[in-house]
């Protein structure tokens, strides 16, 4: 990284390991949640974090290189045990792993070029389990699961920015990627997270600025939905690199989203 680049890893990770000790206070209002919510459809296992800090973070140091930005859902079962603590870890996780590994032409291994964050830090065992938690959980869940993904967008979008600005060479410029974009439709659970995340990209004169075009949306790596995604795509696109059909179904898929800048 240059010095531009680790101050801006370092400011980002400060704030956030700040951000998750001030939201685990909620931790015994949320374990409770976490469990019932997990009982309708998730086998017994131990809740142990509420809040998960990504502690891959404490690993990162000036000499790396960052490449990518990979955004999931929330921290599920794998993530929240203590001895891990980090994101996709579980089997979402392994098998972005493979991906990279398999396509050495991009360049990217995932565990050490690559910052992945959530839209929000609250652990559950499945995405959808943070509705029950809104629902149960009254005002101040609500509020924090609300606030969590408002920070989580900008911090995303400003680390984001902050790395491209940074760069040394067109060449080196970071993406970002968001996997895993049902919940972003509609009304979902990733709404304010969203329209946070699309407002943080926006010049003083409401067009989108140029890191917008660094920003691609896929389905999530879960049950193979991004590789099932993406093969489909190229089946259709067979004259494009991997790179390229990368580039426009990530694309196609952010306006779809977020609408046409």
């Amino acid at each position: 990284m240059t010095e531009a680049q680790w101050t801006a890893f370092c400011t980002y990770r400060d704030s956030f390991k700040k951000n998750c000790t001030l939201w685990n206070e909620w931790a015994e209002h949320l374990y409770p949640l976490q469990q019932d919510a997990a009982r309708k459809d998730t086998p017994e296992y131990p809740v142990e974090t509420a809040v998960v800090y990504n502690t891959a973070y404490d690993s990162v140091t000036i000499n790396d290189e960052i490449r990518l930005i990979v955004i999931g859902d929330n921290p599920g079962k794998e993530e929240q045990l203590a001895i891990n603590r980090k994101y996709l870890v579980g089997q979402s996780g392994r098998i972005a792993d493979g991906f990279f590994q398999r396509n050495s032409e991009l360049q990217i291994d995932f565990r050490k070029n690559v910052v992945i964050m959530n839209k929000t830090p609250v652990h559950t065992a499945k995405t959808t389990h943070l509705r029950y938690l809104q629902k149960h959980g009254g005002e101040k869940i609500c509020t924090l699961i609300f606030q969590s993904q408002v920070a989580m967008a900008q911090a995303a979008a400003n680390l984001h920015q902050s790395l491209i600005h940074g760069a040394r060479s067109a060449q080196s410029v970071p993406q970002l990627w968001l996997v895993g974009y049902s919940e972003l439709k509609g009304r979902g659970l990733f709404i304010p997270y969203r329209d946070s995340f699309k407002a943080a990209y926006k010049n003083p004169s409401g067009t989108m600025n140029s890191a917008w075009n660094e920003v691609y949306v896929y389905q999530h790596f879960s049950m193979n939905r991004f590789l099932v995604d993406l093969n489909q795509f190229q089946a259709t696109h067979p004259d494009c690199t991997l790179p390229q059909a990368l580039q426009m179904l990530g694309h196609q898929h952010r306006d779809e989203i977020f609408g046409q800048s």
